[in-house]
């Protein structure tokens, strides 16, 4: 068994104020969890959203599969994080990686845990999605 994750982040401009939301699914229960930020970006609170999941599931020894429609995200985690710890934090072009506080955070949690990164088209009927968007809305409304 897995507990299925859906992470959505919303930004009222970019940047401007913004919010993260988590829709968990595990078993017959379901839990949700938002939050804001008056300042961000539409990325970092893409990036929050996953490290607010992850850390609401830390302690748990089940299989995640986790949702985003941030490609941003996913291929981050699963790809460019690599590159960037062997250049100190650089990009290709020899640039700091933006956001690179929340990567670390993000991958320190990855690296303890049993998480699959899966991308889903975001504003396409997914209902796990759906929500997800409606909770980070909800966090950008309450900041």
């Amino acid at each position: 068994m897995s507990i299925k994750v859906y992470t959505d982040g919303a930004c009222k401009g970019n940047p401007g104020p913004g919010g993260w939301g988590v829709y968990i699914k595990f078993n017959n229960e379901e839990k949700d969890l938002y939050g804001g930020n008056p300042e961000t970006t539409n990325n970092q609170m893409e990036m929050q959203a996953a490290l607010e999941a992850l850390k609401y599931l830390k302690d748990e020894d089940e299989a995640i599969k986790l949702y985003t429609d941030s490609n941003y995200l996913r291929q981050g985690i699963t790809d460019w994080i690599h590159k960037w710890k062997l250049n100190n934090w650089r990009t290709a072009s020899k640039k700091p990686v933006a956001n690179r506080d929340l990567w670390i955070e993000i991958s320190d949690l990855n690296e303890k845990m049993n998480v699959e990164w899966n991308w889903v088209k975001g504003h396409a009927g997914d209902p796990g999605n759906e929500r997800a968007d409606q909770l980070a809305n909800m966090g950008a409304e309450n900041v």
